[in-house]
């Protein structure tokens, strides 16, 4: 049986598998018993750790106790509200509903689809997913319906659009091609476990770049083959239309012009009022004048998501006053209500899912895991690349069932940095190798806050998509960007290559 049969097959059991395990409302519900018995007997046993940059003894916590009982049911409203994505989710779909019912998006991708070609479009894809890390959850609402609707216009597989685009935010979160907050917010910590050893040790922001440049250089031609060689041909031939009614097609080539030039002229107004926001002198709001270096662009990359909102809402209304599709504000609250309604099966699967983070992290189980399992290294005698191979793999294992790449990292970083600067190996590589681990299986784990939202965009498309069809669309991504990861840590740390500017793959720890 030739191989890409064989692929083929083993993915099918794949979905079948995870299609026959229960609604993941009761998915949730299970992990949530599972969550409870293991804290009581974790609490009994009194599974702790020892956090090396406080001193302080992290404990597990039982969610039965009298605080823990206390706290699911006084703050249920809250736990629901706090749940990361569901704001965000909620603020761009009221602009983008506006913009994909009056057939902006529609009209766009038909036009860009005019000038692309179609052998181009997974690659295209990809790198935008890259390049909007940046946006932080706005690519998941924005980008990943949008690669849908591109796909369909150019006659190929709609899901085959949502994986490239889902692969390239979340399976490739660790390569950034240009850098931004999250590399701050990792470079902080690993600063704060290396003055454990030296106080004065500088690390630049930008350590780990050459690496994470590379790795996104490297994916984007992986990701390609992976999407159009595996990927979509299991899929099968599109023969479908866009879902429902949400799409409603002009046939005049006139108005659609004249349509997209007004949307446009609105487009560069809103850039321009965001760029006096961020540069004014002496008024950018956007700007956070106490911080240093790419951290001042803080507030101007959490205001992303409010921009694309202001963009799809504004935009979408002028298109659609001029084609046709909205003749009244009353059209606009309609598309507003009916975009959030295709949002229900979500807000029923995210209490249970929001729920279940924070009795994790009520648990205090995630430290416990995390700081003991760092502990584990220092008993190994290996090589530099097998050190960082193992740090890699614990780190996907632990994405499995912790969400937060920088919860994750605050546990582990004072245990892990300072052990590995002793047996030589700078902190800049260490956060590489880290990162690369904490991708792997961000596309393929149902626990993932956005995983749940990426399955019910794809039920617009096919009705039968499930837990199971969505982990078998995505794991030929997982394995091809966990085996460049390994690859790529490997190759760096044998040939002790510049990990970032100013940043060796190797240390010198200097005695104090």
């Amino acid at each position: 049986m030739p191989a890409d049969i064989k692929a083929r097959s083993w993915l099918n059991r794949v979905e079948r598998w995870g299609n026959a395990l229960p609604d993941p409302v009761f998915i949730f519900l299970g992990l949530i018993a599972v969550l409870i018995c293991v804290s009581v007997a974790g609490s009994i046993l009194q599974w702790h750790a020892i956090n090396p940059l406080t001193g302080d003894t992290v404990v597990t916590q039982s969610l039965l106790s009298a605080d823990n009982v206390r706290k699911l049911l006084t703050d249920m409203p809250d736990t629901m509200a706090h749940f990361p994505p569901l704001g965000l989710i909620l603020v761009v779909m009221l602009g983008a509903a506006v913009a994909e019912r009056s057939g902006l998006f529609t009209a766009l991708m038909t036009r860009a689809m005019r000038d692309i070609p179609t052998r181009f479009l997974s690659p295209a894809i990809f790198l935008i997913g890259l390049f909007s890390h940046h946006a932080a959850d706005a690519a998941y609402v924005v980008l990943i319906p949008l690669a849908a609707i591109i796909f369909a216009s150019a006659g190929r597989h709609p899901l085959a659009g949502m994986a490239i685009a889902y692969a390239g935010i979340s399976g490739a979160f660790a390569a950034n091609l240009v850098p931004g907050q999250f590399d701050v917010l990792m470079m902080g910590i690993t600063k704060s476990a290396t003055s454990l050893l030296t106080p004065d040790h500088n690390l630049n922001p930008l350590g780990n770049w050459w690496f994470t440049a590379a790795l996104g250089i490297i994916l984007v031609p992986i990701a390609w083959i992976v999407n159009d060689s595996i990927v979509e041909p299991r899929l099968g031939k599109w023969t479908g239309n866009a879902p429902g009614n949400d799409i409603e097609q002009i046939h005049d080539p006139i108005r659609e012009r004249r349509g997209l030039i007004y949307a446009g002229l609105f487009t560069l107004i809103l850039v321009g009022i965001f760029a006096f926001l961020a540069a004014m002198p002496g008024y950018a709001p956007l700007i956070d004048d106490t911080a240093q270096g790419p951290s001042r662009l803080q507030p101007f990359y959490s205001a992303l998501v409010a921009g694309f909102m202001l963009l799809f809402l504004g935009s979408g209304w002028i298109y659609g006053s001029v084609v046709g599709t909205v003749k009244s504000h009353r059209d606009v609250v309609r598309m507003m209500g009916e975009g959030l309604a295709t949002l229900s099966p979500f807000l029923v699967i995210a209490f249970f899912a929001a729920h279940f983070i924070a009795m994790f992290g009520w648990s205090n189980l995630g430290p416990v895991l995390a700081i003991n399992g760092a502990e584990w290294l220092r008993t190994l005698q290996l090589s530099t690349p097998l050190l960082l191979i193992i740090l890699l793999v614990m780190s996907s294992v632990f994405d499995l069932f912790i969400g937060s790449a920088s919860a994750k990292w605050t546990a582990m970083a004072p245990i892990v940095v300072p052990m590995l600067m002793l047996l030589g190996i700078s902190p800049e590589m260490t956060t590489a190798a880290y990162r690369m681990g904490d991708s792997i299986f961000n596309i393929v784990t149902p626990v993932a806050s956005n995983f749940v939202l990426v399955m019910v965009l794809a039920q617009r498309w096919d009705k039968t998509f499930g837990v199971g069809s969505l982990i078998a669309l995505m794991l030929p991504f997982s394995i091809a960007i966990g085996l460049v990861g390994l690859c790529l840590v490997g190759i760096w740390t044998g040939f002790e290559l510049p990990v970032g500017p100013s940043a060796p793959s190797t240390y010198q720890l200097t005695p104090r």
